[in-house]
């Protein structure tokens, strides 16, 4: 190569970076990406302290990587080159088998999980109802087959059974449950949470815990509500290969009453919000998404009153607990401060479910709400 030529691609190379920089300046800063369904970086605040501690050259850092012009690519092209040099991970998301992006579970602290499960048990012995309690396994314990060989992620199963050993309220049996089917679509290639035939095996789990009938598959039309969605592990990985999945309903919203209190105060909600079905969050269809507190009552019902600890996985749940029970309240802890046990009394609550993604309640930070 000669001198030249060296010198013709040094000045090429340089006038790239610093056209990225300058167009990317040049550019407004954008608050969101839908793509990667999260806020980006906001400018870095100057201060003695933030630079004698090193955190403004981090911030500036984060936003700079954030508002570079062409990110959506750029991110792509990473989860390219981690393919193509053959590793099997990128940003914590398996490219598995069967087209699947599986999110790694980490171990967990034992120490949190004991205490956790100590506020299950201040639960139990502080109403006067049943408690259930369940943990949902992830696509990684039950597709562990679609794993890439060797790959690292926690023996849910077996903490799941430690746990359920230790605790005072009567468990669910999701892992059976979710296992016996794990050949067919019961989690979604892009995202962490289970599809609508998942939560009917998860409903039908819960049922069989609390003696009550379970459901009919055959009962239920399926409907597909979208064919273009790309999930939480869509957006983490980088990952732009895989065909989107599909999104589908079982359960009817007719006769269905929903309260949501999104904002702290009652509201008119529904079982499925058809505008987000326009959106990246597309899982947030079922009963609009994240809130403190939600409603779901059956007209004409007389059935028992089930009070839901719960994170996004029972967004799904919902529909199929409407079948057995005349009001489903679903109880956000990470928004919701105030006490369980008054809640189950002022409201005549029936039977307590402690249910969460075994994910989730890993790192909960907000599960000391069950003891208030």
């Amino acid at each position: 190569m000669s001198k030249k030529f060296s010198l013709f691609l040094s000045t090429l190379f340089c006038a790239f970076i610093g056209g990225v920089a300058i167009v990317s300046l040049l550019l407004p800063d954008k608050d969101f990406s839908p793509l990667e369904n999260r806020f980006l970086k906001k400018p870095p605040k100057l201060s003695v302290e933030s630079l004698t501690d090193g955190k403004f050259m981090e911030d500036a850092e984060d936003y700079v990587s954030d508002h570079i012009m062409g990110r959506d690519f750029w991110v792509a092209a990473k989860a390219w080159s981690e393919r193509l040099s053959g590793k099997k991970e990128n940003e914590g998301v398996y490219f598995g088998k069967q087209d699947t992006l599986i999110n790694r579970v980490k171990d967990p602290n034992p120490d949190k999980l004991k205490k956790d499960m100590g506020y299950v048990d201040d639960l139990v012995g502080s109403v006067s109802v049943p408690v259930y309690f369940g943990l949902i396994p992830s696509a990684a314990e039950i597709w562990k087959d679609r794993l890439p060989e060797g790959a690292p992620t926690a023996d849910e199963k077996a903490i799941i059974d430690q746990l359920y050993f230790s605790t005072g309220a009567s468990t669910i049996d999701l892992y059976g449950a979710l296992n016996a089917h794990g050949g067919e679509d019961i989690y979604y290639r892009t995202d962490h949470h289970w599809t609508s035939l998942g939560a009917f095996y998860g409903a039908n789990a819960i049922l069989e815990a609390l003696g009550m009938e379970p459901l009919k598959l055959e009962d239920y039309e399926k409907t597909t509500v979208t064919r273009q969605f790309n999930g939480t592990s869509f957006s983490t990985s980088g990952v732009r290969w895989l065909s989107p999945d599909t999104i589908d309903t079982y359960v009817p919203d007719e006769g269905i009453k929903v309260t949501s209190w999104f904002k702290g105060i009652p509201e008119e909600g529904s079982l499925y919000v058809d505008s987000y079905l326009d959106v990246k969050d597309k899982y947030s269809y079922f009963l609009g998404g994240r809130q403190p507190l939600c409603v779901v009552e059956k007209e004409g019902s007389e059935g028992p009153k089930v009070l839901v600890i719960r994170d996004s996985y029972s967004d799904s749940l919902a529909p199929f607990l409407t079948e057995r029970f005349s009001q489903v309240h679903l109880f956000d802890p990470r928004d919701n401060l105030t006490s369980v046990k008054n809640y189950v009394e002022d409201h005549n609550i029936d039977v307590v479910v402690v249910l969460y993604s075994f994910a989730n309640f890993a790192i909960d930070q907000n599960l000391f709400v069950l003891a208030r």
